[in-house]
This record gives structure tokens, sequence and C-alpha cells, in this order.
């Protein structure tokens, strides 16, 4: 089997996470990824620590797998002219640029597809392009505060919350991937690419999901319910003996499951609890209830017992636990690759298993510029004079 984007090349401009989170993903597909870094410093990811491992950033790690790292100093003459070859030769490219950057270089789409009209340009940017707000920067932090997320997240009387992980960049890479392949599709039948616009902050929109649909169609605000649901009960985080229990009773026949499995049949038929809708209305007095009898079973029968009755439930885990789980082991969710400067990098595997395609054999991520000369040379037939050149001029840089 071949991978599902053999032969994909990809010219990757981004930096930090949502763009490089994109190519990774196209790199586990099987694309190859030209990740272009400012010699000397490189991504910014590789100074955010810690952690590290053998003083390389383990957020640089979780990103950058399955790439090529070429330092081009985009703001020569001569670097710029080799951004520009590469284009000519590359399917998609990605960036993160704000706008007057990309004038100021000449790496608008306008002037891309002059040079390669079958290129796909994918740009991501906090706010999306077009418009009066295209230059201003875009933090997942500050997304989370402004789209309304942190006033979701949270205890009902605490502060607002924002999630652990920047997941607002992270889905903001998922859609461009989405986005990236469907105008590769597309581009089979025009034989012609096209520009993505891809904005954090509409991604972040586009995610509230149920909670936009109730505002947009009620107008009421959503407000924090801490672990537990504004519409499903009980749908929350028990205490009980050994630790803590999520239970997501999803409807009315799965709640008399659940309350004849804990022993406690007869709420299920109190009319105050006997549908969803009741339930709801009436928290207040059935979340006591049921925090009280929890709190004294025993957490892995209690699974046991929940499980065995269809009822959905799961420990509350540690990040360890979770990587180190018996599920996690069955799909081989971790893997492991051989990174020659930290003896074994262990990553989390892309989550698409293709029945017909292979995923790419894993590679680690690369030092800075570590395939200048490598990538100069095969794709633009560069010669070591030519390539030593410049690097003396400090366009590029090898190790």
């Amino acid at each position: 089997m071949s991978t599902a984007l053999e032969g994909i090349k990809v010219l990757d401009l981004s930096r930090v996470l949502a763009g490089p989170w994109a190519t990774m993903t196209l790199g586990d597909l099987g694309a190859e990824i030209w990740k272009i870094e400012q010699p000397g410093s490189g991504d910014d990811t590789r100074s955010f620590a810690p952690p590290l491992v053998k003083g390389i950033s383990t957020y640089y790690l979780g990103a950058n797998r399955n790439k090529k790292s070429l330092a081009i100093d985009i703001g020569t003459s001569e670097g710029r002219e080799i951004i520009v070859d590469l284009a000519r030769k590359a399917d998609i490219l990605v960036e993160n640029f704000r706008p007057a950057s990309l004038r100021k270089f000449r790496l608008t789409y306008d002037d891309l597809k002059v040079i390669n009209p079958r290129l796909i340009v994918c740009s991501i940017s906090g706010y999306g392009r077009g418009h009066a707000l295209e230059e201003r920067p875009g933090y997942d932090f500050i997304l989370q505060a402004e789209s309304g997320f942190m006033a979701i997240t949270g205890e009902r009387d605490g502060e607002p919350m924002r999630l652990g992980v920047a997941f607002i960049d992270l889905v903001t890479g998922m859609n461009a991937v989405q986005a990236v392949l469907a105008a590769l599709y597309m581009r089979e039948r025009t034989g012609e690419g096209q520009w993505l616009d891809i904005g954090l902050n509409d991604s972040a929109l586009f995610l509230l999901a149920n909670v936009a649909s109730g505002y947009l169609n009620t107008g009421k605000e959503h407000g924090r319910y801490g672990n537990a649901h504004p519409s499903i009960v009980p749908y929350q985080i028990f205490a009980c003996i050994g630790g803590r229990i999520a239970i997501a009773v999803g409807n009315d026949e799965q709640f008399r499951r659940f309350c004849r499995a804990i022993g406690l049949i007869e709420l299920s038929d109190d009319p105050r609890y006997a549908t969803n809708r009741r339930r709801t209305e009436h928290r207040e007095t059935l979340l006591p209830l049921l925090e009280k009898h929890l709190g004294n079973l025993e957490l892995t029968k209690l699974l046991a017992d929940l499980r065995a009755a269809g009822v959905p439930a799961g420990d509350v885990r540690s990040v360890g636990q979770a990587l180190t789980s018996d599920i996690a082991e069955l799909r081989r969710s971790v893997m492991s690759v051989e990174d020659p400067r930290i003896g074994t990098f262990r990553s989390v595997r892309n989550p698409v298993r293709m029945s017909a395609s292979m995923s790419g054999p894993p590679t680690p991520p690369p030092d800075i510029g570590q395939h200048t000369a490598e990538v100069l040379a095969e794709q633009l037939g560069f010669a070591p004079h030519h390539i030593r050149r410049l690097q003396e001029s400090g366009a590029i840089s090898c190790p």
C-alpha cells in the first residue's frame, strides 16, 4: 500500500501551532513537508519550555514530526527567490504571516498563482483576511476569551477558565487540513489551485455548536455549569470510593438502567425524574441524592456495573493514565520513533486509520535547517558551491 498523499509536496511557512499542526497531519498522511524556519532561531515553539528532553522542547516535538527543515531568511532577496522556486514545485503552501508581510515579500496568493496556477495556498490567521481587522494577531488564549468559550467553562460561581490545551489552534489546524484535502479534490476536476482563508475566530465560533445554536435561537446566554451539562442530567463527575467517575446518561432508558444498576430504581419512577426534561428542571434535588449515594460506592465495581448495564461511564484519569490505558494500548495510540538526538522519541499516533492507505513511516522533528542542502539540491538542482555561497551570504543555513 502507498500513503494517501504520496507525491504531494507542502511548503510550510507557518509557525507555532495551528499551521504546524495542519502540516504535521498532512505529513502523517504521506505528504512531503518543507518546513521553512528562520536561520538561528527557528520555529517559536523550539523555545517553549519546560518541559525539555535533552534540551529540546517537547512542545516543538509534539507538532513537527514527518517534516524536513530548511533554514531560509525570507527577508533577503536570495531567500525570497528560493521560496518562490519552491512554490513552483509545491502542491500546497501553508502560511500564517500577517497580510502586510506577505505584500512586503510579494508572496500573496495573487503573486503565487501567477508562478504556479495549481498551487493551493492556505492562509491561517486569527481573524481571517480581507477586512479592517486582518492584521490583528491571533492567540489561542485570547480567542478562548473572545469567542465565549471561557464564559462557558469553569464552575458556576467561579472564574471563566481556559481549556488545558490550545484547542482553538488545534481545531483551526484540522479545519485547514479539511480545506486542503477538498481543494486537492477540486483541483483534480479543474486543474487549478485556490486560496483558503482559515481563521481562528471562525473556527472557535463554529465549535460553539449547540451553545451557539441555543443563543442564536433563544437569545439566552449559556453560562457555566462546571462539569455538568445544561441540557442533560445526570451528565457530570461524581466522587466515589477510590476516585471520581464521569457519568453521561443520555436518554430516559439509560436513566432507568442507571438507577437499577446503582440500586435506586425508585428514582426512575419518580415523576420529577422520569424524563430528561424533568430531570433538568429538578436537578437541584436529584443531584444531591445521587452525589450522596454514589459517594458510598467503590469506583471499580461501580464502573463495571454501569458498563454492564450499558450506561456510559468512565473513571477520571490523569494524562499518564490515559496514555497507558487499555484502549490506548489496543489502538496503539502511542508510537515510538528513533531520534539520534534524544534516543527514542514518543508521540501520539495520528487518529486517522485508513484501510487502503498506510501511514508514512514516522520521522522525528528536525533540527533547524537539517534538510536545507538536501531539499535545495533535490528539488531545485542547486550545486554544492551554490549552496555554500548562499550559506556564506546568510540567506540560508545548514548544519
